[in-house]
């Protein structure tokens, strides 16, 4: 017995498979996989199966025929070929997970391609699919090209391709949200997207910190903030926060609220942790952030007698800002925003 695989499309219509898969039986060919792809043709029926050895390609093409078939592919498969697709979609996800950067060679797996072109300053076309062809967007920057002979591609193959670019955009966004800070003394934090299970380690934070240092970063009082609002904080929508951990001590937390389009930053950082340079660098991930997100522009409120927090954000393109009462409020601008001064360490409480 041989291994095939069968692609043909038959009208979408009652008891039009049962026609196909009759006609591969009465030539002992035997089944093992089956899959259907709707499209404006017709159902496109992709079988993978085991067929007697001297059976041939114009044998199975005439069986497709007799069965009512048209449009058919057939070819050797491997015994790789014995995982379904669903299997096979997973397995190359879990790929993804070790290596966010294969994400070419995942869709050349998934898509069984003959060629997957990536492209950066020649963009391969808007996203989409023709018969031959398929262009995903890259989450890194650029396009992927997908090229392949036969058969035609499927909206669900590309609705697959689809799904397999998001996982890999979600593992290079956490992977970017993640990072080792060295600081100057050569201590080291971890800087990380904060989670709900977060909520404790946050709100030690705010009791270890001093009551100045809680009316700077939240202006209108020194108490910690409720617990309602803190865990809207920890995971505000549309936004992010980011925390910087020795171990599982959070000692510093920023925070991106987004409303439309723009964006408003705040950064708390413990007493015994302050100008050390890590409200600076968490001020930065936000912003990058923010550009990737499309956000216009970023706004922060903070004291005008808070001089360190305004020297950070001065690094960051800051102007001179509003002015009410004893509150400023400073303007970030998102778009080509001047470059951070990185040689300079300085933070704020």
């Amino acid at each position: 017995m041989a291994l095939w695989r069968i692609r043909a499309t038959v009208d979408d219509r009652p008891g039009y498979l049962s026609v196909l898969t009759a006609s591969l039986a009465l030539r002992a060919v035997n089944i093992l996989a089956v899959q259907v792809h709707t499209t404006e043709a017709g159902a496109v029926d992709d079988f993978l199966v085991d067929a007697p050895d001297l059976m041939s390609e114009a044998d199975l093409l005439a069986a497709i025929s007799r069965g009512r078939g048209r449009d058919a592919f057939v070819a050797r498969a491997e015994a790789q070929g014995l995982a379904d697709p669903p299997t096979r979609a997973l397995a190359l996800a879990g790929r993804l997970v070790h290596d966010p950067e294969g994400l070419g060679e995942a869709l050349a797996g998934l898509l069984d391609a003959a060629e997957v072109r990536w492209r950066a300053d020649d963009p391969a076309g808007p996203p989409g699919f023709t018969a031959r062809r398929m262009v995903l967007a890259d989450p890194a920057g650029g396009t992927y090209e997908v090229v392949r002979r036969e058969p035609a591609f499927t909206p669900a193959e590309y609705a697959r391709a689809q799904a397999l670019v998001e996982v890999s955009g979600a593992l290079l966004r956490h992977s970017a949200e993640q990072a080792t800070l060295l600081l100057p003394d050569g201590s080291e934090l971890l800087v990380r997207a904060a989670t709900a299970d977060d909520f404790d380690a946050v709100l030690r934070l705010h009791e270890r910190s001093s009551a100045t240092t809680r009316q700077r970063r939240y202006l209108g009082g020194v108490e910690a903030p409720s617990e309602a609002r803190l865990r809207r904080l920890i995971e505000p929508a549309g936004g992010l926060t980011l925390l910087a951990m020795q171990d599982d001590r959070a000692v510093a937390m920023a925070n991106l609220v987004v409303e439309g389009d723009f964006g408003e930053v705040a950064v708390l950082v413990e007493d015994a942790w302050q100008r050390r340079g890590i409200g600076t660098a968490l001020l930065r991930r936000l912003i990058g952030y923010a550009q990737g997100s499309g956000l216009g522009a970023l706004v922060a409120h903070t004291g005008v007698a808070n001089v360190a927090m305004l020297r950070t954000l001065r690094r960051f393109g800051a102007g001179a800002g509003d002015r009410d009462g004893a509150m400023l409020t400073v303007t970030l601008s998102v778009v080509g925003r001047q470059r951070a001064a990185d040689e300079t360490p300085a933070t704020s409480g």
